[in-house]
């Protein structure tokens, strides 16, 4: 009997242990989108939840030139930002469902893109520039080429935007 009752109080720690060990939501499923529109729309995307939760809260924070604003909810638009801010992006979301809460926050930093006329991460922009080897005795010697300031080369000079060439930032009107 003793044997027995030990069996199953086995059983029943193995379950519970394999209960816990089994996160009930996935941050890593949970993203954003943003709009380049005027001003800055923004908006969680939640396609790809395993889980259908109860509710979901949202809270935004879009940080630009040391002021934050904050906002609320699936969607938010931040009127005050311009596609020539750099941007700390921050958002809190509490999952609620069967009376489990998780929290998922992320914080990323956007530049827009001119190119792409897109809100892009900053960490994907080069930081260096690819045209020049430095020679033995110091002196650098350049290809010729354009690039824009992500890097990227150009196969003419853009008018009314910054531009790179010889090591040097120019800009045409």
């Amino acid at each position: 009997m003793k044997k027995l009752l030990l069996v199953v109080l086995i059983l029943i720690g193995l379950q519970t242990q394999a209960q816990q060990a089994t996160p009930y939501f996935c941050c890593d499923s949970i993203t954003y989108w943003t709009d380049q529109g005027q001003g800055f729309n923004i908006g969680l995307d939640t396609s790809n939840i395993i889980h259908n939760p109860d509710s979901i809260d949202v809270w935004w924070s879009v940080c630009t030139n040391g002021l934050c604003y904050a906002g609320d909810g699936m969607y938010d638009y931040f009127p005050q930002v311009t596609v020539y801010d750099t941007l700390k992006v921050s958002y809190d979301v509490y999952l609620y469902e069967n009376g489990v809460a998780e929290v998922c926050s992320r914080e990323d930093w956007l530049v827009f893109d001119q190119n792409s006329f897109s809100w892009v991460l900053l960490n994907m922009i080069p930081t260096s520039l690819p045209g020049f080897v430095i020679e033995e005795d110091g002196v650098r010697w350049w290809n010729g080429k354009i690039y824009d300031l992500q890097g990227r080369e150009l196969k003419e000079i853009p008018v009314g935007k910054m531009y790179i060439r010889e090591g040097k930032l120019h800009i045409t009107r």
